[in-house]
Formats: C-alpha cells, sequence, structure tokens
C-alpha cells in the first residue's frame, strides 16, 4: 500500500468515516462528481457506485497507478494538479468522458492548498462550468472561515469572496483519528452550494480587490482601511463612501457582502488605477 505523503499534504479518510461521508454527499445515480484529490479511492468507489460517472484528479502518479488498477469502469483517473488546471482543460475532460452535464464536486482537500482550490471552483463556475455543489473535506478552521458571520474575527477574505457565489453549510466534524496518518488538527465537511453572484458585482475585479485590500485593515475604521487600495489615490475613500451609502466609522469586518459589493460598485467604471485582480489569499 502507498504510504501518505508529505509534500501532497495526503490524509488518507479511514473506512470507519466512509460512509458517513458518502451519506453526507448523497450521491445519484445519474449525477457526474468531479472528486478532487482522491488518494487511494476511498469515496472514489462508493461514488463510482451511486453515480453515474466520477472524473478523478490526483496528483500523485503512483497512486494514479492504483486507482487506474482498481476502479470500476465509470471512473476516469486524471494524473495532474488540479490548480493548474484550467476550465478549458475541464470541459475537454467533460466531454472525452461523455459528461454532457451539470457537475458535483467532492474530495478532501489537502489542507495546504485548500483554499487556492476553492478558488479555483470558484473560477470554474464564473466561467460558465455547470457546477451545482461542492462537498468538502477541510480543516476545520477553514470551515469556520466559511460559514463566519460578519463582526466575527473569523469573517474574512475567504468567507467574502466564497460566499460572494455559494453558500456554505458545515455538516459533519471528523476528529484526527478519522484519517490515516491523523492529522494534528480537527477538520469538517463543508457544502458549498453554487448560485449566481449575489448581488452583482458592476467590477467583479474591483469587488475581489477591495475587499481583499481593506482586509488587511480590518479593525481600522471604513475610511482608513480604504487607503490601502490603490484606486483610492485617484478616488478619495469620502466621495466613494457618500455614494455607497456607508458610515466611514465602520470597520471592514462588520460589513455584509451586500455592504461590500454595493461598496465596490461606487468606484468608477472601466480604466481605474489598480483594479486588477488579486491573488488568491492563503
Amino acid at each position: 500500500m502507498i504510504k501518505a505523503r508529505k509534500r501532497f499534504g495526503q490524509h488518507f479518510l479511514e473506512p470507519a468515516w466512509v460512509e458517513k461521508v458518502v451519506r453526507a454527499i448523497d450521491p445519484r445515480p445519474d449525477e457526474v462528481f468531479l472528486e478532487i484529490g482522491p488518494g487511494r479511492g476511498a469515496l472514489t468507489v462508493p461514488l463510482a457506485a451511486h453515480a453515474k460517472r466520477v472524473i478523478a484528479v490526483e496528483i500523485d502518479r503512483d497512486l494514479v497507478r492504483e486507482l487506474r488498477a482498481s476502479t470500476p469502469p465509470n471512473v476516469t483517473v486524471v494524473e495532474g494538479d488540479f490548480l493548474e488546471m484550467s476550465p478549458g482543460w475541464f470541459k475537454e475532460a467533460l466531454a472525452a468522458a461523455n459528461a454532457f452535464q451539470t457537475i458535483r464536486v467532492a474530495g478532501n482537500l489537502p489542507y495546504n492548498v485548500a483554499s487556492p482550490i476553492l478558488f479555483k471552483l470558484v473560477e470554474f463556475f464564473a466561467a460558465g462550468l455547470s457546477l451545482i455543489d461542492a462537498t468538502v473535506m477541510l480543516q476545520r478552521e477553514v470551515a469556520d472561515r466559511l460559514t463566519a458571520s460578519p463582526g466575527t474575527k473569523e469573517y474574512g477574505v475567504l468567507g467574502i469572496l466564497i460566499g460572494h457565489v455559494a453558500s456554505a453549510e458545515r455538516i459533519l466534524a471528523l476528529p484526527p483519528g478519522a484519517f490515516r496518518p491523523a492529522p494534528t488538527v480537527r477538520s469538517a465537511v463543508v457544502a458549498l452550494r453554487f448560485h449566481a453572484p449575489d448581488p452583482p458585482a458592476r467590477r467583479p475585479d474591483i469587488f475581489h480587490a477591495m475587499v481583499q485590500a481593506i482586509f488587511t485593515r480590518r479593525r481600522k475604521t471604513l475610511a482608513n482601511a480604504l487607503k490601502a487600495f490603490q484606486p483610492c489615490e485617484i478616488v478619495p475613500p469620502a466621495k466613494v463612501l457618500t455614494e455607497a451609502g456607508l458610515d466611514g466609522g465602520r470597520r471592514p469586518e462588520t460589513l455584509t457582502i451586500t455592504e461590500l459589493v454595493r461598496l465596490a460598485n461606487a468606484f468608477p467604471g472601466p480604466g481605474v488605477a489598480g483594479a486588477r485582480r488579486p491573488e488568491r489569499p492563503a
């Protein structure tokens, strides 16, 4: 049996917990799944037994070889780094697997790249891929950030940018002993259900960049936090706040997603300096 590799952040789900996770995912016979990081196939095989097809993306070539030898015919194993895959690649993968329909996502995400993977899924969704939901295993702290409410210490960039296009619900808690090797942290299963941006941002690039900028000063007043956003070198924060109908004395961490979108929409249109899309936060 192949041992877990630390460089890939591998922690394999124990058989005793597989049934609980599969029950939480609730696969149906007409559904197609994208599984990220199938590992030894603990989820892959039961998913394939209940679903129409599973496209499993695995970075570890030894595990890829093992999966291809042990999984049923309705599983397509793809070797590669999911973070390097484009929406175009995924469309081709679906076509190759004759899976022309909506997609559900499942995965035991490596802790060290869980947030970038979530942002990659958002990228796929924004590119027009028909993702319904994603049921993923995450470090508990990441789950806390995804489900946090405004005004809490966990509320920040991750929960806001994911929450703009997906609802998040914690559906299962997993102790360290649910995995081998056992991690030093606790885990949770979170269900993300994708939806159209709510509310829509007039300039998604400005919205993303602004949120990341002002949350570097989350405990400052909004008027001061906006100074970290480059376009405010041209457009005074007071003007933007008045346009958005927001009190500059509030702190960024108290704003709802709706209020943050309203603030981003108060900035001028194309041509605003510094409104490039930021790098994904960790």
